[in-house]
């Protein structure tokens, strides 16, 4: 299936297959210890993405980087279009303010996409 990061040979349509089934290997657990993992993976999130109405990752990681050290790097870390933001906690998430236009969100992307390649190639 040649899984990666996000990615496996279905999903990049190297081949065309329709899954029929799936053996799945999984561990019995007390109702505790799913709880004391679900609280992990929680706290592990809100130290690391900001909290609120965020569209999630914007970009996919580029080999061997980060998406969100690229945009930091590029200094755009709190840049905001209209009600669009890039989170200054995690610069890979845009925030919604509210009522935030689509054409906001296309600029903020336009912006990171050209200042990042800027500063990577440069």
């Amino acid at each position: 299936m040649e899984y990666g990061y996000r990615t496996s040979v279905l999903k990049r349509g190297d081949i065309k297959a329709i899954v029929l089934s799936v053996m799945l290997r999984l561990k019995n657990s007390s109702k505790e210890e799913v709880s004391v993992k679900i609280n992990e993976f929680s706290e592990r999130r809100k130290a690391a993405q900001p909290l609120g109405a965020s569209m999630g990752s914007m970009f996919k990681n580029p080999a061997g980087d980060h998406a969100g050290r690229l945009i930091e790097a590029a200094g755009l870390k709190g840049t905001r279009i209209g009600n669009a933001e890039i989170s200054t906690k995690h610069a890979n998430f845009f925030i919604n303010h509210g009522e935030t236009k689509a054409e906001d969100v296309r600029a903020l992307i336009y912006l990171a996409q050209k200042n990042c390649k800027r500063k990577v190639w440069h």
